[in-house]
């Protein structure tokens, strides 16, 4: 599976300004990523609580679960790090 094809799962809200930089950013590295958004489905804000996390943007990608824009993180975990 190559690093595009990775799942990685964005959770966002509505007025966060630190998702729309994520988004950005992502889009630009064309990885392709499905977004969910807190604010607009129960179940996705369920999910992120259960994980622990109670802020956003959270991005998983595999076993790894970055909190906020930190493209460091979110590289390596492409890269299988």
């Amino acid at each position: 599976m190559s690093t595009a094809a990775a799942n990685v799962i964005v959770y966002t809200g509505n007025h966060c300004p630190y998702c729309n930089q994520l988004k950005k950013y992502l889009n630009e590295q064309n990885i392709e990523f499905e977004e969910r958004n807190v604010e607009t489905n129960d179940q996705y804000a369920d999910e992120l609580q259960n994980m622990g996390m109670s802020s956003i943007p959270v991005t998983v990608i595999g076993e790894h679960t970055i909190l906020g824009m930190n493209t460091t993180r979110i590289k390596k975990a492409l890269a299988g790090e």
